[in-house]
């Protein structure tokens, strides 16, 4: 993208971790290049391998993103979007409450593993049929217990400040992560997420204020925002979903 601040390394073909950084730099309007959907996958891989030979500090794996003008990367969703928060003055102002918000985004990297975990709980190097039936009790443990004291967490943060978004009228890192968890879930457990949702109305109400962000809106409506697969980290297998 011309003009573009950052480059984006993430896997090509899936939303995956790289979505919650695309979702954050739509909503402030950041112009970036997905490289490895520019070029493929290898290129991704040649990139992390030059890093790596570099004798500088290298991303252990993508996303990562690359300021173009001085090529300094920086890794991990949590890490990236609370930088930058700072770099483009997008947080609350208040340093204590800028950290509790680095808190609940670490909170959604808890739960976003956990989701990879509930088709892939033996080992990631295994095919999601390799493991189908260690599978379905992950599944059922996550839908039954983990959902619900999550979601309660995020709820119990949303009702600090009257909303939509975490710090009130105002959307931070975290009102987006929520937005793209939400999202995900509704793909990979519909039926589940059909019936919690009408506990958890500040959720969905985050959920629908940040689509409606101008450059999310946007983003949601363009070829960039491509759709959730099998390949990715919020998969749906009907066999693990139940309400």
């Amino acid at each position: 993208m011309s003009g573009a601040q950052y480059d984006l390394w993430y896997w090509p073909s899936i939303q995956g971790r790289g979505e919650f950084v695309r979702v954050f730099m739509a909503a402030a309007e950041l112009q970036w290049r997905d490289r490895a959907r520019d070029g493929d996958a290898q290129a991704l891989v040649e990139d992390m391998e030059r890093r790596a030979e570099s004798g500088q500090f290298a991303p252990y794996a993508p996303p990562y993103l690359v300021e173009r003008d001085s090529d300094f990367a920086i890794a991990q969703v949590a890490h990236i979007v609370s930088w930058l928060t700072g770099k483009h003055d997008l947080g609350s102002g208040d340093e204590r409450t800028d950290l509790h918000l680095i808190q609940l985004q670490l909170t959604i990297t808890d739960i976003v593993a956990e989701v990879h975990d509930v088709h892939h709980p033996i080992a990631g190097s295994l095919y999601y049929d390799d493991q189908k039936d260690a599978a379905s009790r992950a599944a059922k443990a996550f839908r039954e217990e983990r959902m619900p004291k999550y979601f309660d967490h995020f709820r119990q943060a949303l009702q600090v400040n009257e909303g939509p978004f975490v710090l009130g009228k105002r959307w931070s890192h975290v009102d987006t992560s929520l937005f793209q968890l939400v999202a995900g879930l509704r793909y990979a457990f519909p039926q589940r997420m059909e019936r919690l949702e009408s506990d958890y109305p500040e959720l969905v109400t985050c959920h629908d204020a940040v689509a409606k962000i101008e450059g999310v809106a946007r983003y949601l409506d363009s070829e960039r925002r491509i759709a959730f697969n099998e390949d990715g980290i919020f998969r749906h297998y009907e066999e693990l979903d139940a309400a």
